[in-house]
């Protein structure tokens, strides 16, 4: 932390507390004692000056100042500058001869401290117009989140953990998903996953696909039988105890070396299949993203709700995978696949968790399509089109190939 002893050190990423942007942007420089301190301070936390590449506060490596975006329990965002960040200003305007003396800092009532947010991530702004665009537009949405149900604020407050833990490329996310016969729920057809982590800080893909050899004469009734048309490699026939086991052998191998995020999308009957009798693989899930997650643990994403919060929809009302990866311009084949279903789940999650901020992120891919005092999307009906129970593809092609029967 900067100090006012003439021994004054940069304070790099430590964070004690955060203040509002619009604080400090339009009420510090008003509290100065100093009138001759105001000018400079002024110029120092202009638009144009925060994403000037020789600004003090841009970080090597990071193309613009880099914010926060803090959520607060009422499902409020507030754009942020970290207490460090306003440590260094005061340092950086007085080392440079700018200021006689180190300017005060703020008053302790504007200081919100981190226990005061339920989530807190970085948000970069390299253009001027665009951060004073997000300013307006986080107000603009605030107003119309008040008197929303607490379910959307849930969702909100999961987006943006799942963003923030997505840049900090923490662990393993592993999108699952299972078939089973449809007549008979309890008969496991098939299982897919497909998970991406990093080495070195560079991401690894890997995806897969296992058929069940008991089960594979037991055809779909009310769905698609795209069992058969995996689209992400070559699926692999395997016996009832081997298909438990390679199961068992993912989840623990990736727990035990970070934190493990199952992505599900609408989670409920995946997870009771992970459970059940067949598999067994689970006893224990966390389906609250935490600040810092812990080696071994296993954490719950569910891109269902992920999607509703993106589009501030506040109802019970989960999409389908397909009708989540039209609106986000993901391109489906053969659903109903459990390789297909997991791969386009997690590419789904990676959408969204990679974007910026929820609000910002919504507008950039519906422009104007919210009312003034409601958040949720307003899509076109071509856009909905009837869903089909994900029946694109269903007569499926001439021939696939399946290998390494057991």
């Amino acid at each position: 932390m900067a100090q006012e002893n003439g021994s004054v050190k940069p304070v790099g990423r430590i964070v004690t507390g955060y203040y509002r942007f619009t604080d400090i942007f339009f009420e510090w420089h008003q509290a100065l004692p100093n009138q001759a301190d105001v000018s400079p301070l002024k110029a120092l936390i202009a638009y144009n000056a925060l994403v000037h590449p020789d600004h003090p506060l841009r970080k090597q490596g990071v193309n613009g100042i880099e914010l926060y975006l803090g959520t607060f329990e009422t499902g409020e965002m507030r754009l942020l500058f970290s207490s460090a960040q306003i440590e260094y200003i005061r340092y950086w305007l007085h080392a440079v001869g700018l200021t006689e003396d180190f300017i005060p800092i703020p008053s302790s009532e504007y200081l919100i401290q981190p226990s005061d947010l339920v989530a807190c991530s970085p948000d970069v702004y390299s253009d001027a117009a665009v951060l004073k665009k997000a300013i307006k537009s986080i107000d603009k949405n605030n107003k119309r989140l008040r008197g929303t149900g607490t379910l959307l604020t849930s969702r909100r407050f999961a987006f943006e953990k799942a963003r923030t833990l997505w840049a900090a490329k923490l662990g393993t996310w592993c999108a699952m998903d299972f078939e089973a016969w449809d007549m008979d729920h309890t008969l496991l057809t098939e299982f897919g996953w497909s998970l991406a982590r990093w080495e070195s800080g560079e991401l690894v893909r890997e995806d897969g696909h296992l058929i069940v050899k008991e089960h594979r004469s037991y055809t779909q009734k009310y769905v698609p039988n795209h069992r058969e048309f995996y689209n992400f490699g070559q699926s692999e026939v395997v016996n009832k105890q081997t298909f438990k086991q390679r199961i068992h052998d993912l989840i623990d191998k990736h727990r035990e070396i970070g934190p493990l995020f199952l992505v599900f999308h609408d989670n409920s009957q995946d997870i009771k299949y992970l459970k059940s009798d067949a598999v067994k693989a689970v006893e224990r899930l966390d389906y609250i993203l935490p600040d810092n997650p812990q080696k071994g643990e296993l954490y719950v994403v569910d891109t269902a709700d992920l999607f509703a919060a993106l589009e501030g929809d506040e109802s019970n009302n989960k999409r389908s995978l397909e009708r989540v990866c039209r609106h986000l311009q993901i391109p489906t084949k053969y659903l109903h696949n459990a390789g297909n279903d997991a791969h386009y789940t997690l590419e789904s999650m990676i959408s969204m968790a990679s974007g910026d901020p929820v609000d910002q992120q919504r507008e950039q891919r519906w422009p104007k399509r919210t009312e003034e005092n409601q958040p949720k999307v307003e899509f076109k009906d071509w856009e909905e089109d009837s869903d089909f129970s994900d029946m694109e593809g269903v007569m499926g092609p001439p021939t696939a190939g399946v290998g390494n029967e057991c």
